[in-house]
């Protein structure tokens, strides 16, 4: 069965995770990525608790299912490869920062003269122009500058990133969305174009209805833990044992939540019955549902408030959720064999579809080994003869 990106070929010249990970989502729907690392790019293993066979976790969790080819484009021959690579490609995806695809002379304005049809993708820390155009950014800057950092936590203390790099893979996602939306374009006008954001951008998109809660009250929000600035019932309350998260929005889910825990006294009484009444008494009403939750057990709660159809969870650790059974019932775990030996475990992805769906889970290609495929890339993919690969390895300009 062909998947939704079949015959596409991506050039995937980035580093760390906004990149790579939009263009692990391409790999996913099929598309052929060839990363192109330059010599010695790849991270350095950490601790080996974090490595496997040698490898950063971190790099071997967003390249999966794509080639690698070694290939040096500060040098004139190599980027002589790069255009031929270009030549035969549709996208070419970086997250350099501005100005390095210039220097390298890979940028849209000169690849769109090898291969007027390019796409391509380019991914930065604050956007190619304005004052902060130039600075380097990672995750936690922008976390911080995007001001998502201010409202994530508990009232009074330190501000707190948020667990998961939320502008980095936002980031990706948006990109890949991007160059999806210009090879539609493509098939209209048959011409490539340059498609930009920013880690920085891409956090100020998520932050949404926060946002719209500020721009419309001029009210500037702070963290509010589990809770949610609109919505009363809805945070984590602590159990006897456990945390469980409850998540009501409207009246219905929040009467459904009081006859869960035995209060259906709360049904009718002036400060709880309405959304308006609830929102002035969050601190009362927040207290009683903690002191009710109290009285058992997580996993007994979480019988009764499925029961009465009230949204819940249990706040798993890590280790519980990647075991949750609809989270496996979904694919979201799998397992890949690894080029470099053994088995890999890796989440699944998201995207489930009918007719062309993703490589199938069970068969996820396996990251790359560095320049693993540089030599059948050369000679498969572009033609060079044997004696060619020969005299750019001898010159370092591939390995």
């Amino acid at each position: 069965m062909e998947t939704a990106l079949n015959g596409l070929r991506v050039l995937d010249v980035t580093r760390y995770l906004a990149g790579p990970y939009g263009a692990t989502l391409l790999a996913d729907l099929g598309a052929e990525v060839i990363k192109v690392e330059t010599p010695g790019s790849r991270p350095t293993a950490p601790p080996d608790v974090y490595a496997f066979k040698g490898q950063d976790a971190y790099f071997l969790s967003t390249n999966r299912g794509k080639k690698s080819i070694v290939l040096d484009l500060t040098k004139p021959q190599g980027r002589e490869v790069f255009y031929d690579l270009v030549r035969k490609s549709d996208v070419v995806f970086d997250n350099a920062r501005p100005g390095v695809m210039e220097k390298l002379k890979a940028d849209y304005e000169t690849l769109k003269k090898v291969n007027p049809r390019i796409i391509c993708c380019s991914i930065t820390g604050f956007g190619p122009t304005g004052p902060d155009s130039h600075r380097p950014a990672f995750d936690l800057v922008i976390q911080a500058m995007s001001g998502g950092m201010s409202i994530t936590g508990e009232p009074g203390r330190p501000p707190v990133r948020s667990g998961i790099a939320v502008s980095d893979i936002g980031a990706g996602m948006f990109g890949a969305m991007g160059i999806l939306a210009a090879l539609h374009a493509r098939e209209h006008t048959g011409v490539g174009q340059k498609v930009e954001t920013s880690l920085l951008e891409s956090h100020i998109s998520m932050l949404v209805y926060e946002a719209a809660y500020y721009l419309l009250s001029g009210l500037v929000p702070g963290p509010v833990a589990s809770g949610h600035r609109g919505h009363i019932t809805y945070g984590a309350y602590k159990a006897k044992d456990e945390y469980v998260a409850v998540a009501c929005v409207n009246d219905a889910q929040s009467y459904n939540l009081y006859r869960a825990l035995g209060r259906p006294d709360m049904l009718t009484h002036p400060k709880f019955a309405t959304p308006a009444a609830r929102f002035n008494n969050r601190e009362e009403l927040t207290a009683i549902l903690q002191e009710v939750f109290l009285t058992k057990p997580a996993s007994e709660w979480l019988d009764i408030l499925n029961q009465h159809d009230v949204p819940c969870s249990r706040v798993n650790t890590l280790d519980k959720a990647l075991c949750e059974p609809q989270v496996l019932h979904r694919d979201m775990v799998v397992t890949i064999d690894y080029a470099g030996g053994g088995q890999l475990g890796q989440v699944g992805n998201p995207i489930k579809m009918s007719g062309t769906p993703p490589q199938v889970q069970k068969e996820f290609l396996s990251p790359p080994l560095e320049g693993q495929h540089t030599d059948s890339i050369l000679s498969g993919l572009l033609g060079y003869p044997a004696e060619k690969i020969e005299m750019l390895r001898r010159e370092k300009v591939v390995a």
